[in-house]
Order: C-alpha cells, then structure tokens, then sequence
C-alpha cells in the first residue's frame, strides 16, 4: 500500500512541475510572439478605395482566404468575419501576422498584396 501512496504523490508532483513549466513556456512564448508583431504601414484611403487594388484584393482573397472563410467570409471553417466593425490597420494585423488558429501570411504575400486584401475586405464588394 505504501508504494501506491509514494508512486501517486510522485505522479501529482511530476504532473504539477509539467504543467507549471509547460504554463511558463507558454506565457513566453505569447510574449515573444507578441513582441515580434509588425505594426500595419500607413494605409491611406484613396489606396484603399482604388477599385484596381480592390479587384487585386478579390483574385487574392479567391485564391487563399475564401478557403477557410467562405466566399463572403461565411461560412467557412474560419469565424465570421464583420468588416463594419473593423478598421483597415486590425484586418492588416491579422492578415499579416496572423491570430490564433490563422497563420501570418507575411511569408506568403507581399504588402502590397496584404494592403490589396484589406482594401477588399473593407470595400462595399466584399459586404454588399
């Protein structure tokens, strides 16, 4: 009987020290994370506005984005997406250095293409 009791406390403790280190890494790594975050450029509005960067942000959104979000931002795999509630340097965020369950897109796209996607999903195209 002993043993059981040693080998169960041993086990707690194991369990306890994992999941403090484990909620430690973590924490760093959401700082770092964090800290690494690219803040949008300037996104002026006639850019945004331009329907040539408009229809460049369409063909981008229909080749990745529409994967996850839908055609229309919904539905899809991703949470629906409420551009009227946005502004065009927190869709640039998200795009660029991603957020939880999405990925950056950084390594993927240009910022010219990135700006293109904002400008779309900010326009009266993407929500009629």
């Amino acid at each position: 009987m002993r043993g059981r009791n040693s080998t169960a406390s041993w086990l707690v403790g194991a369990s306890i020290a994992a999941a403090l280190l484990l909620g430690g890494l973590g924490g760093a790594a959401a700082q770092d994370t964090e800290e690494e975050r690219v803040p949008p450029p300037p996104l002026p509005e006639e850019v945004l506005k331009d329907p040539k960067v408009i229809s460049t942000g369409e063909e981008l959104w229909k080749d990745q984005c529409a994967h996850c979000h839908g055609s229309r931002a919904y539905p899809g795999k991703a949470p629906k997406l409420q551009p009227r509630r946005y502004k065009p340097e927190f869709v640039w965020d998200r795009v660029y250095n991603g957020f939880r369950g999405m990925p950056p897109w950084k390594d993927v796209y240009t910022e010219e293409e990135i700006i293109a996607i904002v400008a779309y999903v900010m326009s009266d195209d993407f929500f009629p």
